[in-house]
């Protein structure tokens, strides 16, 4: 076998596509007994391919990784996201913010189209494989038949960060690669909820949302919706700050970002004669319930003069108790970092092996840039591996 892919989650299959493309047989392995486990889950509650977005602000989202994925968002991006899936016979449609899905919602449509197309290509396919490492330069692997090894001229590694081992990403690879003396950045979790320890009077607003806020930690800010659970916060808005919470930086939260500080300020001016604070609050501003029961979670006692008061408004504390564990993180930050690899994604110590997807060392928020780079790292592994075995040739 001239490539062997280890991992079938998106990286790993666009790894395939790339290689079978230029007539390079693929096999590839899979240590679950199904492929694209994390893709299917994602799909569940809306499968979201990528976000429709000015270029550059697209990839800004990946942060200090930006200038190393550049490339590889140059030749995948958006745009070329949804080409691939109305190529496999799914159409697409953007929504109001810009976030694009197929039409059918669910991902089990798209995969299996995309296992067809790859399957004629000439994949092979092989379920339960573990790979537990390098002998004689070839490939160990503990299947239901036994041991096996396999000596192909490039191998393409796309085994995913370190959270939802259940569903396959387990990150168990870093123990191979650290003993091969390949030096990895520590796992950390990413899009993750955070850990709060409620007072009983929270309780009965456990699964509310919290609505058009704006959340701040250090020089990163998000808006966008988030969840009270019984466990703490979580959701979409408050993920992209979690990088900076990961350091340390304090979490606020603009709970009215519609309204600047002096505008608010001449809202909590007016009398409010016998009426309490809290349903003067609640007349002049419209906080939901649940919002303003995290004010008074938060907050208490409550400032009552009205420029102190709109300022707690604005930038409210959140106290927590750090991330929820890495296995309950959507993705994880750490893994191989690019400077052990070179332009093609070849690792520098082992001429001929390819890494791609979330085992790399990047980080990015929901909303379709996590998928995205997956895919657009295992393009662009696949055809670097490609161009090694041509040039073994």
């Amino acid at each position: 076998m001239s490539a062997v892919i280890i991992g079938g989650g998106p990286a790993g299959l666009m790894a395939a596509e790339a290689l079978l493309s230029q007539g390079i047989p693929t096999l590839l392995a899979e240590a679950k007994p199904s492929l694209a486990r994390k893709l299917l889950m994602a799909g569940k509650s809306g499968l979201n391919l990528t976000k429709i977005e000015n270029h550059d602000a697209f990839c800004a989202q990946f942060g200090a990784a930006h200038d190393h994925l550049r490339p590889m968002l140059d030749q995948f991006g958006p745009e070329q996201v949804r080409a691939w899936a109305e190529g496999l016979g799914q159409p697409c449609f953007t929504g109001s913010t810009g976030r694009l899905f197929p039409e059918a919602m669910k991902g089990s449509p798209l995969l299996r189209a995309w296992l067809a197309r790859l399957d004629a290509m000439g994949l092979e396919r092989r379920l339960r494989w573990r790979w537990t490492g390098w002998s004689d330069a070839g490939l160990r692997f503990e299947t239901p038949e036994g041991p096996q090894h396999l000596t192909p001229q490039a191998t393409v590694l796309a085994m995913g960060g370190a959270s939802w081992a259940r569903l396959g990403s387990d990150g168990l690879w870093a123990q191979t690669l650290r003993a091969e003396g390949i030096a990895l950045s520590p796992f950390q979790p990413s899009n993750v909820g955070l850990l709060v320890d409620w007072s009983p009077h929270m309780r009965p607003h456990f699964g509310a949302p919290l609505k058009n806020v704006t959340f701040h930690a250090g020089g990163l800010r998000n808006r966008g919706e988030a969840i009270i659970s019984a466990r703490g916060l979580e959701g979409g808005g408050l993920y992209p700050v979690i990088p900076a919470v990961r350091e340390d930086a304090a979490l606020t939260v603009d709970l009215l970002p519609d309204l600047d500080e002096d505008k608010l300020c001449q809202r909590l001016s007016k009398p409010r004669s016998k009426q309490s604070l809290s349903n003067h609050l609640r007349k002049l501003v419209k906080l939901s319930p649940a919002t303003q029961a995290l004010l008074m979670e938060m907050a208490r006692p409550l400032p009552t003069e009205p420029r102190a008061l709109a300022r707690t408004l604005k930038a409210m504390p959140l106290r927590h108790n750090g991330p929820r564990p890495m296995d309950e993180a959507i993705s994880t930050a750490g893994g191989v970092p690019f400077d052990a690899l070179d332009a093609g994604l070849m690792l520098r110590s082992k001429p001929g092996v390819f890494c791609a997807g979330e085992m790399l060392d990047w980080d990015a928020p929901t909303g379709g840039y996590l998928l995205t780079a997956s895919m657009a790292t295992g393009l662009w592994a696949g055809q670097h591996a490609a161009n090694h075995i041509r040039k073994q040739a």
